[in-house]
């Protein structure tokens, strides 16, 4: 939510500058504590040498990991450190330039309101009769005022700005994207300490050749938490359990006029289980599921006003096992799967006129059996077929192929189609006029 002009006039920044300090002096501690660990665990088992085998070299490499985090905390907490101080100085300097601009208005006989509104009190008796009988005076006036508001709200809109700079800095430095030291989700050992680099928002830009791209990169874990919702009127009731180590989400696209390009790649590891059910006004259904996993999937799509095509490759290493059914005035929908090991599988289709046809194929190492139908309409009243079926001991696969037919879009594309062909009728049947 933006920041309000009293939000502004109000805010005290102080407590900035002692936030700062402390994560100062967490950082200073996180050093320390990674040489007192270095010299007293690793190193000291090391020179003595009494120590041999798996067991040893186990250990050590476990501590390396454990310094390398001391020291990536050491790195974010002082980046963290002066963002803050960063923070502090940028805000305070946009929240004097407001000030002074009130100031400068009062001056001129402006009172600004607790909304950063001005509005001109100064008129003497000769002025409020000018106002009164003079309609140019007055929308002089009227001017005046909204030119004092405008700059009041566009200096409280450089605070605001600075405020989501020193956000996405924070964040930025707080999230470990990087696969070394334990992995995604540690400390961050990349932390950026400088405001206007760390700040700075997501790439987005126009190219040369008429192309806009975009790009989002999106991380979370690790965590655990156990919820609870439901059952009431017309909602499903949900017990939800897990213990998620990462979760990495990357998307980009190109756009140009009517085509776009885009992608996305996703990968999560961790364990988690659900129990879903309810009965509502649409019909009823059931949902339990448990797995212990990492997953990874890349997509590429390419999409035009006229047509559609998709490529996707997805990865599975662990365990699963889930049972679904419903049935609702748009059709029924039965589902079981159960597995452990790995897969690997790639998916394909396109789309032209409202119908969409797509397949998929899935190479298994384990075991394990999927059975999957549905038929039935999707919420946005698409006509949906799908079949999808597979087995593994210890080898095997999948197979599947989904269509999909949106009424609306194949009744505008026969009647684009008619509308061409009456079109051409009209125009041989002119020129054959024309010549005869």
């Amino acid at each position: 939510m933006p920041l309000s002009y009293q939000d502004v006039i109000a805010a005290d920044l102080s407590s900035l500058l002692d936030v700062a300090e402390a994560w100062q002096n967490m950082g200073e501690r996180f050093g320390e504590l990674k040489g007192h660990y270095t010299k007293h665990v690793p190193r000291a088992l090391a020179e003595d040498g009494r120590w041999q085998g798996e067991s040893f070299g186990a250990h050590q490499d476990a501590s390396s990991v454990t310094a390398f985090e001391f020291g990536a905390a050491k790195i974010e907490a002082l980046a963290i450190a002066s963002l803050l101080r960063k923070a502090h100085a940028e805000l305070t300097r946009l929240r004097k330039a407001v000030k002074d601009l009130v100031d400068d208005a009062e001056e001129k006989h402006y009172k600004v309101d607790s909304s950063g509104k001005a509005t001109y009190v100064g008129a003497d008796k000769h002025e409020k009769q000018a106002l009164r009988n003079d309609p140019t005076y007055a929308a002089a006036q009227q001017e005046a005022e909204h030119a004092w508001t405008v700059k009041i709200a566009k200096a409280v809109q450089a605070v605001d700005d600075a405020d989501e700079k020193a956000k996405r800095a924070l964040i930025r430095a707080a999230s470990d994207i990087s696969p070394d030291g334990r992995g995604i989700g540690g400390f961050n050992a990349h932390a950026e300490g400088d405001l206007d680099k760390a700040g700075a928002p997501e790439a987005t830009a126009t190219k040369t050749n008429g192309w806009t791209s975009k790009s989002k990169t999106t991380v979370t874990g690790p965590g655990a938490g156990f919820s609870a919702t439901g059952p009431g009127y017309g909602r499903e009731g949900m017990l939800k359990l897990y213990a998620d180590i990462g979760h990495v989400t990357s998307d980009g696209s190109l756009k140009r006029g009517e085509t776009t390009l885009s992608g996305i790649a996703d990968g999560y590891a961790g364990a988690r289980g659900t129990l879903s059910g309810g009965i509502t006004d649409k019909g009823l259904d059931g949902r339990g599921e448990v797995s212990a996993s990492g997953r990874a999937l890349a997509e590429g799509r390419v999409e035009s006003d006229v047509a559609s095509a998709y490529v996707r490759g997805t990865g599975f290493v662990g365990g699963e096992a889930g049972l679904t059914a419903g049935a609702d005035v748009d059709g029924v929908k039965v589902s079981r799967d159960a597995f452990a090991g790995v897969k690997g599988g790639a998916a394909g289709g396109v789309e032209a006129g409202g119908i969409s046809i797509g397949a998929t194929g899935e190479a298994w190492a384990g075991a394990g059996s999927e059975a999957d139908f549905k038929l039935g309409r999707t919420e946005d009243g698409k006509l949906r077929i799908g079949a999808k079926g597979g087995a593994a001991l210890p080898f095997g696969g999948a197979v599947g192929l989904e269509v999909t037919i949106d009424p609306g879009k194949v009744a505008k594309t026969a009647g684009d189609a008619a509308d061409a062909v009456g079109d051409t009728v009209g125009s041989i049947k002119n020129t054959l006029t024309g010549i005869f």
